[in-house]
């Protein structure tokens, strides 16, 4: 079933009357099952009907459907005969029955209850808006009985006799009468004629009614209705769609489009499909387009939180599209992100991916897939492989025999530079790649760089590239505030600081701006990172910041933490550490809940899946949650780990701009060290090796910053230290 309202069966006379071929039901299912915007203007709206209009409604909103629905102010059980026969109302019980949502559950039958699963289901992703009107005089009611059928090009207008109640729809002698955009120009007329009279009731702009509140009854709707998602909804349309054929209560016309409309939904619960009925962003759809363009091949560089995931399984469905099959090897750093991805491509129904190394038998089901292809067959199928399983001989002997149209996938594209993938990467015969990730560019690594770069015939600005100011504009990412704290050096650690220093000073070639040793510099380099990692004074500050943020907000409830690294991947030294932050949070109040998330931790997912729900109030990480994990829930973020890796800062900042339909904005802290104890002092022998420091902490701040909501509060934080050292904030900035 193509939708395409041109593609309905229309009756010569253009009118649906009872006891012919064409039913006025028959209309509105059909009506439903080819549209994608359903404008209704109808009166006395009863649970009866309800039952009648729930056949196709499920279709209808996986078809992207949206709804525009004016009613009057009674929403009730019962019929009743005054209201069906246009009366004025006088009787006190109508009156009582006015939005009377909160009983009428109980009174509805399965087809009932689906029609509001839906309607609920369409409120919660704000697909349908609600306009409750009633004559101005106060006297009489609503008594339209009229819509729109859309297809996005097509209209399909009705009017009918019938009211919208079982008797109106089933036992009456009634007709609905049509009309369709693509006819006369006399019925185009006509419809443009409705459309702004609907529009002018809809939009308040009408003074011969009055416009009644509708919000207590959609939060009704949602509060009673709203568990399903899509999947169930069609599940429970197929349940219905056979138990109306056993029944066998309507004519041979109508049984044959329920029974199309069955198979159509058997086809959609089994197809791969975009995972949200209203399809891909527009800038999705761009990023496909640039990417054909560029020959099947190239980089997305897109800030962490727009979905790089579902923007690259958007171009394998395409292809599907094209091929009937989708066929793609997905790499990825880690085994949480091999898990990660598993949800994503199942939100668009492709199902069985091959795990490596995950599954027990995965050799197994990728000798059966590659005996396949040597005898010429094919099949779908998903590999999903970290980068170190790739490298390795068992998983390349395989992937000689998968077809070269292939989709590559490599999941922060940056590790595929590294040494050993390289070694393999050569020997790669697949001709459709995409790379994902936020910060591209491997820091230090101008080799690597440009090795990635030319396996994805690439180059900035890349194929697609989507910055964290586009999203944050867009609403795609949340705003949020920045709060950078200065922390000082203690005698003892500018000192031991300063001495590394100057020894670094004896390996610096002014000229080159290089080491001349780089070996026994970079020695030097990580004991001095090693001093800001643990400076003391952080664990002070990052208290003072826990017991504000409590005391504004009575709770710590998704909260995040990095916490500072420990020593040379010190297993011991690092819980130590993370046990200094968490008894430094449980000591603001008992009742707060605290997990670490290290390397070390098990059941990963579960932590995270507690976070997100609540259960868990504060999560600290360290070395940890750097790329690719979802954490949507955290609006707190408290980032006592320093670092001047672009990567590591943008993509954590990333982790915690996510957005979720209960958050409003994120609040960041981040705990900014600098050496010098007193700037009010004269600038010693190592100021330039300070000020270098200073400034690779300040460029982070500038990033975060310059997009904050708060902006010049937080360059104001630290003008003192930018003036000091002679830093311009904005310079780095550009």
């Amino acid at each position: 079933m193509t939708l395409n309202l041109q593609h309905i069966k229309l009756p010569k006379s253009r009118a649906y009357r009872t006891g012919s071929d064409y039913e006025p039901y028959t209309f509105f299912l059909e009506g439903l099952v080819n549209s994608t915007q359903f404008d209704f203007l109808l009166g006395y709206f009863s649970s009866s009907a309800i039952n009648i209009l729930a056949l196709g409604f499920a279709k209808f909103i996986a078809n992207g459907g949206n709804v525009r629905l004016i009613i009057n102010q009674f929403l009730s059980t019962p019929d009743k005969e005054a209201i069906l026969e246009g009366q004025r109302l006088q009787n006190e019980d109508l009156l009582n029955k006015q939005i009377d949502l909160k009983n009428l559950a109980a009174d509805l039958s399965d087809r009932g209850k689906h029609f509001f699963k839906c309607l609920a289901y369409l409120i919660s992703k704000n697909r349908i808006e609600f306009v409750c009107i009633t004559p101005k005089d106060g006297n009489g009611i609503s008594h339209y009985k009229s819509g729109i059928f859309g297809d996005g090009i097509n209209q399909l207008y009705f009017k009918g006799s019938c009211n919208f109640t079982a008797s109106g729809l089933i036992s009456n002698l009634e007709e609905v009468e049509v009309k369709e955009s693509w006819d006369t120009d006399k019925d185009r007329v006509a419809i443009n004629e409705y459309c702004a009279y609907f529009d002018k009731l809809f939009y308040k702009n009408a003074d011969f009614v009055d416009y009644l509140p509708i919000n207590e009854t959609t939060e009704t709707i949602l509060n009673s209705f709203g568990n399903s998602d899509l999947n169930k909804l069609l599940q429970n349309e197929q349940v219905l769609i056979d138990q109306y054929l056993k029944k066998g209560e309507y004519g041979k016309r109508t049984n044959d489009i329920l029974h199309e409309l069955n198979e159509e939904l058997v086809k959609y619960q089994n197809s791969p499909r975009f995972p949200f009925p209203e399809g891909p962003r527009e800038y999705q759809k761009e990023a496909y387009e640039k990417w054909v363009g560029n020959g099947f091949k190239g980089i997305f560089a897109m800030a962490t939180g727009t979905g790089k995931t579902i923007t690259a399984l958007n171009c394998l469905l395409n292809e599907h599209y094209k091929t009937g099959f989708y066929q793609a090897i997905i790499l990825v750093p880690t085994n949480d992100l091999q898990l990660q991805w598993v949800k994503e491509i199942d939100k668009f129904n492709i199902k069985n991916p091959i795990l490596v190394s995950i599954d027990a038998n995965w050799k197994q089901q990728l000798s059966k897939l590659t005996t396949l292809f040597e005898y010429g067959g094919n099949k779908s199928f998903i590999v999903i492989s970290t980068y170190v399983s790739f490298a390795r001989l068992p998983l390349q002997n395989f992937l000689k025999y998968i077809p070269k149209e292939t989709l590559f996938i490599a999941d922060e594209a940056h590790n595929i530079a590294s040494p050993k993938v390289l070694d393999v990467l050569s020997d790669t015969q697949f001709t459709k790649r995409i790379g994902l990730s936020a910060t591209p560019k491997r820091i230090y690594d101008d080799e690597g760089t440009d090795a990635m770069e030319k396996f994805f015939m690439n180059k900035p600005p890349y194929t697609y590239t989507f910055t964290m100011e586009e999203a944050i504009a867009k609403g795609i990412l949340c705003q949020y505030e920045y709060f950078p704290h200065i922390v000082q050096l203690t005698d003892e650690e500018f000192d031991d600081y300063k001495d590394i220093t100057l020894k670094l000073l004896k390996f610096f070639d002014s000229e080159t701006k290089k080491f001349k040793n780089a070996d026994v510099a970079t020695q030097f380099l990580m004991k001095r990172k090693r001093i800001i990692h643990k400076a003391v004074n952080k664990l002070t500050i990052f208290k003072r910041i826990i017991k504000d943020e409590y005391k504004k907000r009575g709770e710590l409830k998704y909260t995040f933490v990095y916490v500072p690294e420990g020593i040379d991947h010190n297993s011991i030294d690092d819980e130590n550490i993370i046990q200094q932050y968490n008894q430094a949070i449980m000591q603001t109040n008992d009742s707060i809940r605290v997990a670490s998330f290290t390397g070390e931790t098990d059941d990963r997912s579960f932590i995270l899946d507690s976070f997100e729900k609540g259960s868990i109030d504060v999560l600290t990480a360290m070395k940890c949650l750097d790329e690719g994990v979802d954490i949507p829930r955290a609006e707190l973020a408290i980032f006592c780990s320093s670092t001047g890796n672009p990567r590591q800062f943008i993509q954590r900042r990333g982790r915690i701009l996510r957005q979720h339909i209960d958050k409003k904005f994120a609040v960041i802290h981040d705990l900014v060290v600098i050496p010098k104890t007193d700037l009010n002092k004269e600038k010693s022998a190592t100021f330039a090796m300070e000020r270098s420091q200073v400034e690779n902490e300040l460029h982070r701040v500038a990033d975060f910053s310059f997009m904050a909501r708060n902006q010049y509060d937080a360059i104001n934080m630290v003008m003192d230290v930018c003036r000091y050292y002679d830093i311009d904030l904005f310079e780095i900035n550009t």
